[in-house]
C-alpha cells in the first residue's frame, strides 16, 4: 500500500521547496503563483521546521531566492515549449511540482510526472484534498530514475517520436556521476527532433563536489539549517552539461540566474550571478 506521508531524505526536500514557493506566491509582485503549495506544507507536520527569520542563515536565503527564480525560468519555458510543438511534457523526479495544473497548456499537451512512490501517494492525497484538476491529460508514473525507467513510461503512454520538453529540475545533485548521466542518456534516447530539454546544474568542479559546495549559493557558508539538505548531494553530472548535450546532437545553453531575475524587475544583488541554468534543443 502506498504511503501518503511525505518520505525521509530527498523526497523530505521537496517540502522545502513547497515553502519557498508558497512564500513567494503571498507576495504582491510574485513571479507566479502556486495555489497547492502551502497545503503540501500545511499537509506535513513533520517536514522542515520553519526557521524564525531571525534565525534564516544567508545560505538558506539565496537558495529560496535561487528557487523563485528557477521556478519562474522554468514555467516560462515549458510554456514556450509547448506552444512550439513540444505536445508532451515529462518531469523526471517531479516532486512537489504543480505546474500540470497551474500553467496555461495548449489544447493536446500530455504531462508525465515521475518520482517514488512515496513521494506521488502523499502529493497525490494532498491535491485530492483541494479538489485539484489539471486542465491537461496528466499521467503520474512511479520509478526509480536510477533504474531501467524508459520501457515504463513508453507503456505509460509516452510517445518517443512526439516532440517532447522535458524539466529535470534539481535532481541531478542528488545522483552520482554516473547515474546523473544514465538519467540524461534516457532522456537523450527518448528524443525526437525538435524536442527541449531544461535543467539545473550546481556544481562546476570536482573540488566543489568533494567539500559540498555549490555555485547555488556560491561565496555563502552553509548553515546548520541546511544541513541535511547539504548531505544529500552526490554531485551530479561529472562534466559541462552543455558539452555533454551539445556532443550528442542538442544545441545547449546557460543561463545566468542574475540576469534573469534583473528582467523579472528583482534587485540586481537579489540573487548571484551565475550560471546553473540550462537549456537545450535537439
Amino acid at each position: 500500500m502506498t504511503s501518503d506521508r511525505i518520505p525521509e531524505g530527498v523526497g523530505r526536500t521537496a517540502i522545502g521547496v513547497a515553502r519557498a514557493r508558497a512564500r513567494e506566491s503571498a507576495r504582491p509582485d510574485r513571479l507566479f503563483e502556486d495555489p497547492y503549495a502551502a497545503a503540501f506544507v500545511a499537509a506535513a507536520p513533520d517536514g522542515p521546521p520553519t526557521v524564525p527569520r531571525t534565525e534564516v542563515s544567508p545560505a538558506r536565503v539565496a537558495l529560496a531566492r535561487h528557487l523563485v527564480i528557477r521556478t519562474r525560468f522554468f514555467d516560462d519555458y515549458l510554456t514556450a515549449a509547448t506552444r512550439a510543438g513540444c505536445t508532451q511534457v515529462v518531469v523526471p523526479a517531479a516532486g512537489l511540482d504543480t505546474r500540470a495544473f497551474r500553467l496555461d497548456w495548449p489544447a493536446g499537451t500530455r504531462v508525465f510526472e515521475l518520482d517514488t512512490p512515496a513521494v506521488l501517494g502523499f502529493k497525490e492525497r494532498v491535491l485530492a484534498e483541494q479538489g485539484a484538476q489539471a486542465p491537461v491529460p496528466r499521467t503520474t508514473l512511479a520509478v526509480d530514475l536510477r533504474e531501467d525507467w524508459a520501457g515504463s513510461l513508453v507503456e505509460a503512454g509516452f510517445d518517443p517520436a512526439a516532440r517532447t520538453v522535458w524539466l529535470v529540475e534539481g535532481l541531478l545533485v542528488y545522483l552520482g556521476p554516473d547515474e546523473a548521466a544514465a538519467v540524461l542518456g534516457t532522456i537523450d534516447s527518448l528524443s525526437a527532433p525538435g524536442s527541449r530539454l531544461a535543467l539545473t546544474h550546481g556544481f562546476n568542479s570536482k573540488e566543489q563536489r568533494r567539500a559540498g559546495t555549490s555555485q547555488v549559493v556560491e561565496g555563502i557558508e552553509w548553515g546548520p539549517d541546511l544541513a541535511p539538505v547539504v548531505a544529500l548531494w552526490r554531485g551530479g553530472l561529472d562534466e559541462d552539461p552543455v558539452g555533454w548535450l551539445n556532443r550528442r546532437g542538442w544545441r545547449a545553453e546557460w543561463h545566468d540566474r542574475a540576469e534573469l531575475a534583473v528582467g523579472y524587475g528583482r534587485p540586481a544583488d537579489y540573487v548571484t550571478s551565475q550560471r546553473i541554468l540550462v537549456t537545450a534543443e535537439r
